[in-house]
């Protein structure tokens, strides 16, 4: 069995959902769970009681997730619900997240880990306002696939032109902004038409159905072909007769392969040395693959810490100035002088904010583009910008569009702990126009 195949022997994808209101998502998610055979008896027993109740004769499916929508009325600042099943062919995390303009940063939250999201789209509406701005947000994160499921198809008879016309105009505008993976499936997520089931009703699709893509979608990356990165969890001394002389760092591998004597350079003092063994439950092996957890023994004794970076192949270059694309997640805005925390893998450095270069208006109508606003003295809640901090200790941060896990950190308050932004080393997008935003309001 090679590398690959033993990374993904148990396959697993992270998904993320997003739509705009009354697009039927809680319905799809609903579907999706029901119709794989993932709710458990007493959940659709509720559903149908209260279903009976409203005077529906069929369960209303979208009441699967009417519990998470009340936590949203109770005001929860970050409020991405989670769902998990199964399928015989794979694992799955799905990322629920709300819909409406002002939660742009829950859709940050819930794709940020995501490797693929489905923008839902109402077949009488097509594209519009927020279908663009969830594009954008997966284009931003580097989500590398996407699927648009254009929704309530049996409320346009089904109609093929009315699909073709809504995923050609999605699939263009994705691909401006450097999406490469596109698909479109046209669904019914309230008569179940291609969720899990093909549909009769849609002879003229011949793709395969929302599930059928979830399920054979290829999972990550081959990690031989990424740079191997190991953030440093703990430092293990047992010092006892037994191992007198172990010295090992623990963390999980976010990227690459690692194999026993391996150059490796120790960041961010620059010392290097070869790997020596590996560790990994209980017993000693000779290569680990990200996402891996395992302890890693070097050749040579150096003084090595949490928060440090043990890389191999190309190394980033560790700098105290980080230039980023951030969205702000906190309703206390951010401002040019702030003092934060930023925290990097497994690394916390207090950090200075410099300058807000420019914020990125996502675009409000058909034929927008993204558009930098220079000028911006502050960063308010949901607004994605372009920032140059100054940290008090230098990073090892690899380009976003390189490595998500450790070209991404995220600023907190030093005063309470609260997140308040998430940011991606590096510039989000390559062509944008650029205006003076000094004397525009503030948008959201």
């Amino acid at each position: 069995m090679s590398t690959t195949q033993e990374a993904t022997a148990t396959s697993l994808l992270r998904f993320a959902t997003a739509g705009s209101v009354d697009d039927g998502k809680s319905t799809l998610v609903g579907r999706l769970l029901h119709d794989s055979k993932s709710v458990l008896a007493d959940q659709l027993e509720a559903v149908e009681h209260a279903s009976r109740r409203r005077g529906q004769e069929a369960p209303d499916l979208a009441l699967l997730t009417d519990g998470l929508r009340a936590e949203r009325e109770q005001g929860i600042t970050i409020d991405v619900a989670y769902r998990y099943f199964a399928t015989a062919r794979r694992r799955f995390i799905l990322a629920d997240t709300p819909g409406h303009v002002q939660y742009t940063r829950n859709m940050v939250t819930g794709a940020s880990t995501a490797e693929l999201a489905v923008v839902l789209v109402d077949a009488r509406n097509g594209v519009v306002e927020q279908t663009r701005r969830h594009a954008a947000v997966a284009a931003l994160l580097r989500v590398p696939h996407v699927v648009l499921a254009v929704n309530k198809m049996d409320l346009v008879e089904y109609a093929e032109p009315v699909f073709a016309a809504i995923a050609e105009e999605f699939t263009a505008y994705a691909a401006s902004l450097g999406v490469k993976d596109v698909v479109a499936v046209p669904i019914s997520a309230l008569a179940g038409d291609n969720v899990v089931e093909p549909s009769a009703n849609m002879d003229w699709y011949g793709g395969p159905t929302l599930l059928e893509h979830l399920e054979t979608v290829p999972v990550g990356t081959d990690p031989s072909v990424e740079p191997a990165r190991f953030p440093v969890q703990y430092v293990i001394r047992p010092q006892s007769e037994e191992f007198h002389d172990y010295r090992g760092y623990a963390g999980q591998l976010a990227s690459g392969v690692l194999r026993v004597g391996d150059a490796v350079t120790v960041l961010p003092s620059g010392h290097t040395t070869t790997v020596a063994a590996i560790d990994a439950l209980g017993a000693s092996t000779e290569i680990a693959w990200a996402p891996q957890s395992v302890t890693v023994r070097l050749a040579d004794d150096i003084d090595i810490s949490r928060g440090d970076l043990i890389a191999a192949g190309p190394a980033p270059v560790p700098t105290k100035d980080v230039q980023a694309t951030v969205c702000h997640l906190n309703e206390r805005p951010l401002h040019v002088g702030a003092k934060v925390l930023l925290k990097h893998t497994t690394r916390t450095v207090r950090a200075l904010v410099k300058e807000i270069s420019y914020r990125i208006a996502l675009p409000d109508k058909a034929g927008d583009t993204l558009e930098r606003r220079s000028g911006a003295e502050g960063l308010n809640v949901n607004d994605i910008g372009h920032v140059v901090l100054r940290t008090a200790e230098p990073l090892a941060l690899d380009d976003y569009t390189d490595n998500r896990r450790t070209g991404s950190f995220i600023l907190i308050d030093p005063s309470d702990g609260t997140t308040l932004t998430a940011g991606m080393a590096g510039e989000a997008f390559d062509t944008v126009s650029t205006t003076d935003a000094s004397q525009e309001e503030d948008w959201v």
